[in-house]
């Protein structure tokens, strides 16, 4: 299935899983299955990638 068929929160969960958790792609996978959303570990890591940038920007914002 085409990632992006998913709502983005769906894949911001993802993502936070990966980033504040140390598992692997597989693992976050793995998670997402058991919370019933099919989503390959592949596309957890092009998420991770493309999100991972905005992510640090807002937190930067918010501190500063």
């Amino acid at each position: 299935m085409k990632d992006h068929c998913y709502p983005k929160s769906i894949l911001l969960q993802a993502v936070y899983f990966k980033l504040r958790f140390t598992l692997s792609y597989r693992d976050v996978e793995e998670i997402m299955e058991m919370r019933a959303v099919s989503v390959d570990h592949a596309t957890i890591q092009r998420r991770v990638y493309k999100f991972t940038p905005l992510l640090e920007l807002e937190i930067k914002q918010r501190k500063g």
